[in-house]
């Protein structure tokens, strides 16, 4: 696996949403990069920081906002 790979899965992961294989090849990846250890860890706490959002917590202009945003975006 390489950096690319864990951090599309890191949701995933976090969810305990991962196959057995490839948490395996995520956990092994984290085993060997420091800095998808460091990307891990922040995820880890922007997610304790903010704590759970729910769609019922968001007002209906920012859900707007947000969704106009990322509506167009695509992968480069």
């Amino acid at each position: 696996m390489n950096c690319d790979e864990f951090v599309d899965l890191v949701t995933e992961f976090l969810d305990g949403a991962l196959s057995e294989e490839d948490e395996h090849r995520f956990v092994g990846h984290l085993a060997e990069c420091s800095k998808c250890e460091l990307y891990l860890d922040q995820f880890r706490q922007t997610i304790a920081t903010t704590g759970e959002l729910t769609p019922e917590a968001i007002s209906d202009d920012a859900r707007s906002l947000l969704l106009t945003a990322f509506r167009d975006w695509r992968r480069p």
